[in-house]
């Protein structure tokens, strides 16, 4: 048995078992902390720095992808995973559109950047760090406010963002196990991680590499349990699902407020808006316009699906972890959206696990939150710019 204990900015790292699990992450935790003689508060810090020992990885018909250490507008850097442009042919067998989580505000992106770890927050604001404690009991607003306020491109994660992350697990046969289970996954209690003061949450990526959607070390950890998280720019509003037009929830202007104008409905292929019927225990996703307005929450295997919709899988809002629950609340009024489940969860929770039955001023325990960030394109001339760094939450160049 090994055992290492770090301390960086207020912010303590330890790790205890093997010596290969203490080492991968110390590793991690020393990747962005020693860099440059931890250059943690420099507004000259570079945008992105690749983290040591995780080189770029190829995935045939999935994602390109490798893990950076990103920098925000207080210096600060967090671990992030990069995941390159893909359709929805490609990753489910849609259609040849881009996935919409690399669509932003029109443009189409070559990459966006997910945290590898549940966040947990210094100074106010979140960062993905391993073998922290993750923030929780934050409403969905206040945890996008705080993302927003780390710099340009920087946000809670999206429903297109975490839709991509569920499909590419889907489609690698890598869903993620997690902490269902006070501090174990259900499934195997040997998958363990880090209890926190005794649990039962789990300090972050402290699991094994089956906590992660690709089944790597460093692939992205803890969707499955341990929190519940916010995902921005999806609801059921009166029994109507909606969302975010693409990924446009990455963009602190779109206007999301519960009578925001940015607001669309999800659609099946012909464009007809989707309801959700409930009734008893009895869950329909349909373009009917008559629904059973009522609460429940059954296995995605019980969800009656009456329509086909792209949408809904680029969502990942369909049976791909068949016993994963779905939670709805069809009744009048206004329902957000965390996914994941929770260290209680056991086999209902999962990365295709859904909650749409709290309203946006709730914060819970159980739910916490993850960032998002892209590189917003330059209105500069790429021939003239030869420095570029982020600095104050904007793209300077000289």
């Amino acid at each position: 048995m090994a055992k290492v204990r770090y301390s960086y900015f207020g912010l303590g790292m330890a790790a205890e078992g093997s010596d290969k699990f203490v080492g991968d992450q110390a590793a991690a935790f020393l990747a962005y902390a020693e860099r440059d003689n931890i250059r943690s508060a420099s507004a000259d810090a570079p945008a992105e720095v690749p983290v040591p020992l995780t080189e770029p990885e190829t995935i045939p018909g999935v994602a390109e992808h490798d893990v950076v250490a990103i920098y925000d507008n207080a210096g600060i850097p967090s671990i992030m995973h990069r995941f390159r442009r893909i359709t929805n042919k490609e990753l489910f067998g849609g259609s040849d559109k881009v996935h919409p989580a690399f669509i932003i505000g029109g443009e189409v992106y070559d990459e966006i950047y997910i945290s590898v770890y549940e966040n947990t927050m210094i100074n106010g604001k979140p960062y993905s760090l391993p073998m922290a404690e993750p923030v929780y009991n934050i409403t969905q607003d206040d945890f996008a406010e705080a993302c927003f306020s780390k710099g340009e491109g920087w946000h809670c994660i999206t429903a297109a963002e975490w839709g991509l992350l569920a499909d590419i697990s889907l489609k690698l046969g890598t869903l993620p196990h997690g902490n269902t289970n006070c501090g174990s996954w259900h499934g195997d209690s040997a998958e363990k991680g880090v209890l926190i003061g005794g649990g039962p949450k789990t300090l972050t990526g402290s699991g094994p590499a089956t906590w992660t959607h690709n089944h790597k070390p460093t692939g992205v950890h803890d969707l499955c349990g341990n929190l519940w998280e916010h995902c921005r720019g999806a609801r059921i509003k009166d029994g109507y699902l909606q969302a975010a037009k693409n990924n446009d929830a990455a963009l602190p202007e779109t206007d999301l407020t519960e009578n925001g104008d940015d607001w669309q409905p999800i659609t099946d292929d012909a464009g007809r808006p989707l309801r959700v019927s409930v009734d008893g225990d009895e869950i329909k996703i349909t373009a009917e316009q008559q629904i059973k307005d009522d609460y429940s929450g059954c296995r995605w295997a019980d969800v009656a699906v009456e329509c086909e919709s792209e949408q809904l899988k680029e969502l990942a809002f369909f049976a791909g972890e068949p016993d994963a629950y779905c939670f709805v609340d069809s009744t009048e009024g206004e329902y957000i959206l965390p996914r994941g489940g929770g260290w209680y969860s056991g086999a209902s929770g999962g990365v295709f696990a859904l909650d749409l039955n709290d309203g946006r001023t709730y914060s819970r325990t159980d739910i916490g939150g993850r960032s998002a960030y892209f590189k917003k394109h330059s209105t500069l001339n790429p021939d003239t710019l030869t420095v570029e760094r982020q600095r104050d939450g904007k793209e300077d160049g000289k």
